[in-house]
This record gives structure tokens, sequence and C-alpha cells, in this order.
């Protein structure tokens, strides 16, 4: 049996092209194409999202000098503007971010407190809150009660890890959602 659109997990990523969206074709290949599907931000708009109640959002933290004019996060810049307006009541929400944790030291993946503060204030249930242990930063905005607001990822220094602590990630976001 398919399973219906409000049973499905949205899999929302940006910007399109480069480590995020890798990240994110990685969560919905663990997760099961028959159970997510993946939806670039660039692509997105509120009636596609509306009949998700379980979301994966992701973006990154990034410094201009890393992309190319092709590659920016101009997908998440011209988005958020709807999903600022986007009601969320309802719908249980876990963020991942990807972030260089050496170079940006000082505001280690800061773009999960930004997108946290729009799902909070629109009214998602936040899940999948994620320990600092095992993490090495000086500053994050993203850390709320002791715990990032969702899971960092380091594919820049740290890629021999992603794939664990997306899998345990997901251990703790099947019991959550």
């Amino acid at each position: 049996m398919k399973p219906s659109m409000n049973s499905k997990i949205a899999v929302l990523y940006g910007p399109k092209g480069g480590n995020t969206e890798k990240i994110a074709k990685l969560i919905a290949k663990k997760i099961g194409h028959d159970k997510c599907d993946l939806i670039a931000v660039r692509d997105a708009d509120e009636t596609l999202l509306a009949p998700y109640n379980k979301l994966i959002i992701g973006g990154s933290t990034i410094g201009t000098h890393n992309w190319s004019h092709s590659n920016t996060s101009v997908d998440w810049d011209q988005f958020m503007p709807k999903f600022k307006k986007m009601n969320f009541a309802g719908k249980k929400v876990a963020i991942f971010g990807l972030g260089d944790h050496l170079a940006y030291t000082n505001h280690f993946v800061n773009e999960m407190f930004s997108l946290y503060q729009v799902l909070k204030n629109n009214g998602a249930t936040i899940v999948g809150q994620w320990p600092t242990d095992g993490y090495e930063f000086n500053e994050s905005a993203a850390i709320v009660d002791g715990k990032f607001v969702g899971l960092p990822i380091d594919e820049d220094h740290e890629d021999d890890l992603s794939e664990g602590r997306i899998d345990a990630w997901l251990n703790t976001l099947s019991a959550q959602m």
C-alpha cells in the first residue's frame, strides 16, 4: 500500500546543487523514496508543502566566497518571504544544516536557527534536536537549551562522520515523528 500524502515526509532543501542537496538525497534514500518526497526550495510553495504533516528542512550556513554565482543560497533568499508566511501548526519538523566548523567556527550552522525561528513562530513542533557532543566550534546561534535545533553536518571537514550522524539522527526522528 502506498503511503498517503499526509503520512509521507517532505524533505525540503536548498540550495540545489552542492553538499546540501547531497545530504538531502542521502536522507531521502535512508528514509525510503516511497516514504518521502524530495523537494528543492526553488521548486516549493505553500500549496506544495501544505499536505505534509512531517517535514525535514535543510539549508547551509556559507560564506559568499565558497559558492560560484550559479550555486548560491539565492534559493532560500527567494523562498524565505513565502516561508515566513506559512502556517506550520500541527506539523512536526526536523532541521538539518550544513556548515564549516573550521572556517566559520564563530557562527557554526547559524542558518539552522533562522529556520528554527520561522518554524517555531509559525506553529511547528520542532523535533530532532541534537547534542553538541562531538562537534568542535566556538559559537553557534543554533543551540537552544544546550542542544542544536537540528542536525549539523560538516561535509567540508567531517564528511567521514556524516553518514553515521544521519543514521543516528534518523533513528531518533523515527520515534519523534
